[in-house]
């Protein structure tokens, strides 16, 4: 079973054509109504979507978290994610969906910019690669546009991928997992339609902002050894030397310079911290990986 799985909110402008296109090339389109205060999850209702309601709208990434959780459920063999303002052609969805089913890729994104693209704003553009960088360098995929909601996902990716994000860091966030869980994946070229369309209910800054924490996080999540004890024995060092030197003036001067005490105490403090951080994250993540480790023998 293929289905269209749309994360929605106040898309009622949009979202009968979306639905109308896409159930072309799927047998069930489901909807994740994201708190809407519009129309939107009646329109979907009345053209035979499957309809999922959150009470209050909790962010892209609760929609998507949503969604896979009804794919699983349905024991969907692809589910197509894509937007429903209308910026994704419906009708592009073969394209992605063929590679899974050739049994070529695991996950399937629709790149906005292996061909040139007019309609991209320059500001959406130059954000794209940027956050396409940061999260490639996490993943350590080469991929063009990691940003992309328009994806594929593959039976493999639908069961294997578990979800914490509640905002637009989703996407990142699926792309890491993807790499933890062997997940290959491809990218095929698409035209983006952003010509008349409200095209983000969020601010670009916000967006982008919380794609680069969620990166950030991820990336310490993993290896919080490297990226956080590290750093945090060479602060614990930089507290010593401020120590040494404290009690160095004391010997000489007899008395204490406080500038000089209180900056040891901070990195002392910080170093500590940042240690513990790091190990217990540390320790969080091998038994995680234990477990697993049992579950799947």
């Amino acid at each position: 079973m293929i289905i269209a799985g749309i994360p929605a909110y106040n898309e009622e402008k949009t979202i009968a054509r979306v639905i109308l296109q896409a159930q072309k090339h799927v047998d069930a389109v489901v909807v994740c109504d994201d708190g809407s205060s519009d129309l939107t999850g009646e329109i979907a209702h009345r053209l035979g979507a499957i309809v999922l309601h959150h009470d209050k709208n909790s962010g892209y990434g609760a929609a998507i978290k949503t969604l896979f959780r009804k794919a699983r459920e349905m024991n969907s063999d692809v589910m197509v994610t894509l937007d429903a303002d209308g910026q994704h052609n419906a009708n592009v969805i073969p394209t992605l969906v063929n590679p899974v089913l050739d049994d070529k890729a695991d996950i399937v994104i629709g790149s906005r910019l292996i061909q040139h693209n007019d309609e991209i704003p320059t500001y959406r553009r130059a954000a794209i690669k940027i956050l396409t960088k940061l999260s490639n360098g996490s993943s350590n995929e080469k991929l063009s546009d990691a940003q992309s909601g328009f994806r594929a996902y593959g039976k493999k990716a639908i069961l294997k991928l578990k979800l914490a994000e509640e905002g637009m860091g989703v996407s990142a966030e699926i792309l890491m997992k993807a790499r933890q869980n062997d997940l290959r994946v491809a990218e095929v070229p698409i035209q983006a339609n952003y010509r008349g369309l409200e095209t983000s209910t969020h601010n670009p800054l916000t967006h982008g902002l919380s794609v680069l924490g969620t990166i950030i996080r991820l990336v310490v999540e993993e290896r919080p050894l490297l990226y956080l004890g590290l750093p945090g024995a060479v602060i614990l060092g930089i507290g010593a030397i401020f120590g040494l030197l404290t009690l160095q003036l004391y010997s000489i001067e007899n008395r204490i310079v406080t500038n000089v005490a209180l900056a040891s105490l901070a990195f002392t403090l910080l170093g500590f911290f940042s240690l513990f951080t790091a190990i217990t994250l540390y320790a969080i993540l091998r038994l995680s990986q234990k477990q697993q480790l049992e579950r799947q023998h």
